[in-house]
């Protein structure tokens, strides 16, 4: 029998989890703290460790030191939780299953990136990386999710009425976030977290990561600066001169650099990469990510934010939309093995989010809080795909998607983009 926690709520990820369960000896599961990376893999563990537990004393920590192989031993598939605190542990991993053809033996959790001293082999083909991610609406159950992301792809969508979701519902779950701690907390309790969150990662975390005393005044400055520009592309200076507006002293850009470093290790950031839309295509492209937090909620919590300084800051509040919106995408997307970046080129024509799949479809999407600005988004989308059908070393998009906050209603368009609000979306 697994080890699944009472009241745990199934995760998309669970499926992509218990196929690469059946290929390969060994499932590392990686993300930011508290997205619920454990329970995830106790409900397909049938034993497990706890690296990290004080229990005893830490014993089973001092075990996995003066023995790693003895903390791997019980039923399969057994789960090594936070791993990386103890590093040759991930090398055992690898000896048990490089000496046994079994699939399925571990499962690993670890909400730090570790440093790549104390690890000698990076288990390709033998133990898969799997990124995991606080909740999706649909997920937490705020998106019906009548509409798959994936069969938007064979132009598959029929216009279906929902009761749209309200702009204060928006800026709940935004400020929330999908922590699924969160669920079933009032609206003020659930505020509370993403702020805990960000005073852990400023106190502890970001020493613990290496040991090294990091200025956490400037930290603070830099997550403020960094949520200031959530949703946008921007670069390390700009995060510098952002926050020697508010710290009044010197700050190195290879500070920056280090920073960000920090905040990635520990999955509190997740770039979203830029797309060229062929291999050769003529169209310049800008190369450069955009940036967000691991969930719009520490965005919120960064910045101080509050539901009401949202309502009556709707600017501010799109940024933190479309990192809502891109969180779920990235979600829905991977569960069927595609992948999501944004575009953006030299005559200042951009999209909000590009899903790729394995095959190189690719469709645009759009995303803005009101329905009044469908329009101009839809607009916007046919220009882009007419300009690269006339490039002939360009792929145009496939299909073309406007996600909106506000809609009451899933439809086809008579210029043929969709129109699909958040909370109808699911994979």
């Amino acid at each position: 029998m697994s080890l699944t926690k009472e009241g745990y709520r199934e995760r998309i990820v669970d499926g992509p989890i218990a196929r690469n369960l059946k290929a390969f000896g060994a499932v590392s599961l990686e993300g930011p703290k508290w997205c619920g990376k454990t329970w995830t893999a106790l409900h397909h563990a049938n034993s497990a460790c706890y690296i990290a537990s004080p229990e005893n004393n830490f014993q089973f920590r001092t075990l996995a030191i003066l023995s790693p192989e003895l903390v791997l031993e019980g039923e399969s598939p057994r789960l090594i939780d936070e791993w990386q605190e103890v590093l040759p542990l991930w090398d055992a991993v690898r000896h048990v299953v490089d000496q046994d053809s079994r699939k399925g033996r571990f499962i690993l959790t670890g909400s730090a990136t570790p440093p790549r001293v104390g690890v000698l082999h990076s288990g390709t083909g033998r133990v898969v990386r799997m990124h995991v991610r606080p909740m999706s609406l649909f997920e937490s159950g705020d998106s019906s999710g009548q509409v798959s992301l994936e069969n938007l792809f064979s132009g598959t969508l029929r216009t279906t009425r929902i009761d749209g979701a309200t702009l204060d519902r928006l800026i709940a779950w935004t400020v929330r976030g999908g922590w699924p701690g969160s669920l079933g907390l009032d609206e003020e309790s659930a505020a509370e977290l993403p702020k805990a969150y960000l005073r852990n990662v400023l106190e502890e975390d970001v020493r613990r990561i290496d040991a090294v005393n990091r200025n956490a005044r400037k930290m603070q400055l830099l997550l403020r600066s960094i949520a200031r520009n959530e949703s946008t592309v921007v670069s390390h200076r700009t995060l510098r001169s952002d926050m020697l507006e508010d710290a009044g002293e010197s700050i190195h850009v290879d500070t920056i650099s280090d920073y960000l470093e920090v905040l990635s290790r520990l999955h509190l950031m997740e770039d979203q990469p830029a797309f060229a839309p062929g291999l050769r295509s003529s169209v310049r492209v800008g190369k450069s990510p955009k940036r967000h937090f691991a969930d719009p909620s520490l965005a919120v919590a960064a910045l101080g934010a509050t539901p009401e300084k949202l309502r009556n800051d709707l600017h501010t509040f799109g940024f933190l939309f479309e990192a809502l919106c891109v969180r779920d995408l990235r979600i829905y997307a991977e569960s069927f093995g595609a992948q999501v970046f944004h575009y953006r080129d030299d005559a200042g024509r951009e999209i909000d989010a590009v899903v790729e799949l394995p095959d190189g479809t690719w469709g645009a999407f759009e995303i803005k809080l009101g329905a009044n600005q469908i329009d101009e988004a839809a607009r916007g989308l046919l220009a882009i795909r007419e300009m690269m059908k006339a490039d002939p070393t360009a792929k145009p998009p496939e299909i073309l998607c406007v996600v909106c906050g506000l809609g009451n209603a899933a439809y086809v368009r008579e210029d043929g983009v969709m129109v699909v609000p958040l909370t109808v979306l699911g994979p």
